[in-house]
């Protein structure tokens, strides 16, 4: 019988290392593609003379802020 050229400790942790390894397929999280109009949920801090601009007409004040934005951004 030939001995083996591995150690016990090489072959140990090439075993443990197999085991342990995640494919790369699983290691890249892929993202969703996004849905047409649909809103993420931030947490945004803003000045509060510019959030009580956007407040004084009442409510949709998020989507005026959010058209805002869009324009500001070159996306309207």
């Amino acid at each position: 019988m030939a001995r083996s050229t591995m150690s016990a400790r090489d072959a140990a942790e090439a075993a443990f290392k197999k085991t342990t390894t995640k494919p790369v397929e699983a290691a890249v999280a892929t993202k969703a593609p996004a849905i047409p109009g649909a809103r993420e949920q931030v947490s945004l801090r803003i000045d509060r003379d510019v959030l009580e601009h956007f407040q004084a007409n009442g409510p949709g004040w998020q989507d005026r802020l959010n058209a805002a934005l869009r324009k500001a951004a070159g996306l309207a």
